[in-house]
C-alpha cells in the first residue's frame, strides 16, 4: 500500500463530497483484509512495520472519510485551505447570534416540561442547519469557492459541537429517567 496516496485514491473514490459510503466500507474491509498485521505475522520484521503502518493509515483514512465533516475538511485540506482554529473564514454575526440562542435553548431544555420533546425539536432544527449548511459546503466546492466552502466548514464545527452537546443532554436525560 503506498501511505502517500490521498485518502480517495486509496478507496479508489471519486474526491467529491458525496461519495458512496456502503461502498467506502466494502473496500475498506477488503483493504483491512489484505494489509491486517496479523496477516503478515509470520514475514520479517521490516514487512510486519510496513503492514502496521498501511493499517494506521487506512484505518486514519477511513474515519475521515466516513465522517461528513472530517471529509469535507480533507478535501479543502487537499486544495491547500486548513480549517482548524486558525482557519481564515469569518462568520457572520447573524449566524454567531443563532448559535447562542440555540445553545440557550439546549440550556432551557433541562427546565422545560417534556425536556424529551425540546430536546428532540433542538436536534431537528440543528440537523436541517447542517443539512443546509453541508449542500452549500459542496456547491461552494464544486464552484472552487474555497473561501464560502471554508466558511461552511467553520459554521458545521459549531453545529456539530452543539448537536453532540444535545446527544450529551438527552443521554445525562435517560440516566435520570
Amino acid at each position: 500500500m503506498d501511505i502517500t496516496q490521498n485518502f480517495f485514491e486509496l478507496f479508489e473514490l471519486d474526491a467529491s463530497f458525496d461519495l458512496d459510503t456502503q461502498q467506502l466500507s466494502e473496500r475498506y474491509r477488503e483493504l483491512q483484509r489484505e494489509y491486517h498485521p496479523d496477516r503478515h505475522a509470520h514475514k520479517g520484521e521490516r514487512e510486519q512495520r510496513l503492514a502496521v503502518q498501511a493499517t494506521a493509515h487506512l484505518n486514519q483514512a477511513f474515519d475521515t472519510l466516513k465522517n461528513p465533516l472530517s471529509r469535507a475538511q480533507y478535501l479543502l485540506q487537499q486544495r491547500g485551505v486548513e480549517t482548524g482554529e486558525e482557519s481564515r473564514g469569518q462568520l457572520s454575526g447573524a449566524f454567531l447570534m443563532q448559535q447562542m440562542e440555540l445553545r440557550e435553548s439546549l440550556v432551557e431544555a433541562a427546565e422545560a416540561d417534556d425536556p424529551f420533546v425540546e430536546l428532540e425539536r433542538l436536534e431537528a432544527e440543528s440537523k436541517a442547519l447542517e443539512a443546509a449548511e453541508y449542500s452549500q459546503f459542496n456547491a461552494a466546492l464544486a464552484a472552487e469557492d474555497l473561501d464560502s466552502a471554508e466558511v461552511s466548514i467553520r459554521k458545521l464545527q459549531f453545529i456539530t459541537k452543539l448537536l453532540r452537546e444535545i446527544e450529551a443532554a438527552e443521554d445525562r436525560l435517560d440516566e435520570e429517567y
